[in-house]
C-alpha cells in the first residue's frame, strides 16, 4: 500500500494503527522501555525528540543507531527491535512485505550537500567539474548498506544528463567511507563526515546537509556547499513499527509524527513534509 500524501492523512492513519493494536495493561512506569532502531544521520533529532518523550510519558527508550540497511538487515534476521526509523521508505518497505513491520509512514525529508574544506575551492556552480577532477578524493557512504550511498550514486546518474561519461567516472573514484558493514567505526565524540574531510581522507564527501551541519559544529573551517538543483537529490525518512511491539512503542512513533515531535526534527535541519 503506497503511504499517504498529506500529514493530516499520515496522521489519521496512525492514530488508526495505534487504535488498533491490542490493548495491553502497562507494566509498571519504572520498567517500561521501547526499542528504537534509527539511521545515524537521526541520532541527535531522535535523541531530543526521545528525551522529551521520556519526561513526558515516563518511558525509557532504547536507542540504537547505525546505516538503514545494516539495521535492516539484524532485524530481519530476528534481532529485537521495536520502532525503525529508516534514512528511506525501501528498507522499512521490505520489513512490512515479509510481514514483520507495519507498512511505513514518511515523516521527514532530507537533502544531500556538499561537505568539504575551503582549499578545494567548490561552490555550487563548479561543484560537478570538481568531482570528476581526477585529483580530488570523493567521498560517500556505502550504496545499499546506507541510503546516503543510493543517494550519491543517484546523483552520480543525473550527472550523466549534462556530462556524457559522468556517471561511470564518478561511480569509479568515489570512495565508499562509512556506513558499510566493514567500515570503521564512527569517532564516538566527533562527525565522522568531519573528520573523515578535515584529515583529507576526502577532498568532497556528499552527505546529507543535517551531517554536513554538525560536522561543521565539530570542524568549524570546513564549508557545506549546496548541490546544484540539476543534480540534487531528496531523502524521504520512512517509520514503522514492527509487529508485535508494545503499547510504549506504538506511542513513541506517534510522537514522531506529532507536532512537537516534527518541530525537534525541523529544528535539526530535517525537512518538514507539511
Amino acid at each position: 500500500m503506497m503511504p499517504p500524501r498529506s500529514f493530516a492523512a499520515r496522521r489519521l492513519l496512525a492514530v488508526l494503527a495505534l487504535a488498533a493494536t491490542p490493548v495491553v495493561a502497562p507494566a509498571p512506569a519504572a520498567a517500561q522501555t521501547a526499542r528504537l532502531h534509527a539511521a545515524g544521520s537521526l541520532r541527535a533529532a531522535l535523541d531530543e525528540i526521545a528525551r522529551e518523550f521520556e519526561r513526558r510519558e515516563q518511558v525509557r527508550i532504547e536507542a540504537v543507531y547505525g546505516a538503514s540497511g545494516l539495521l535492516r538487515d539484524r532485524i530481519a534476521k530476528g534481532e529485537a527491535a521495536e520502532v525503525f526509523a529508516s534514512a528511506n521508505m525501501a528498507h522499512p518497505a521490505s520489513l512490512a512485505a515479509a510481514g514483520k513491520a507495519m507498512p511505513p509512514l514518511p515523516f521527514t525529508r532530507n537533502v544531500l550537500c556538499a561537505l568539504t574544506r575551503p582549499d578545494v575551492g567548490v561552490r555550487t556552480g563548479n561543484l560537478l567539474e570538481r568531482m570528476l577532477d581526477p585529483g580530488v578524493r570523493l567521498g560517500t557512504s556505502t550504496p545499499k548498506a546506507d541510503p546516503s550511498g543510493d543517494y550519491a550514486f543517484e546523483l552520480f546518474a543525473r550527472a550523466e544528463a549534462l556530462r556524457p561519461g559522468a556517471r561511470q567516472a564518478l561511480e569509479a573514484k568515489a570512495l565508499k567511507l562509512t556506513g558499510g558493514p566493514d567500515s570503521p567505526p564512527p569517532p564516538p565524540d566527533r562527525s565522522v563526515y568531519g573528520d573523515l574531510v578535515a584529515r583529507k581522507q576526502a577532498d568532497i564527501f556528499l552527505t546529507y546537509c543535517t551531517n554536513a551541519l554538525l560536522a561543521r559544529r565539530d570542524f568549524p573551517d570546513l564549508v557545506s556547499v549546496a548541490i546544484p538543483a540539476e543534480l540534487s537529490v531528496g531523502a524521504l525518512y520512512g517509520l514503522t513499527v514492527l509487529r508485535g511491539a508494545p503499547e510504549p512503542a506504538w506511542r513513541f512513533a506517534w510522537f514522531i509524527l506529532s507536532d512537537d515531535g516534527q518541530a525537534i526534527l525541523t529544528r535539526h535541519g530535517f525537512g518538514s513534509l507539511r
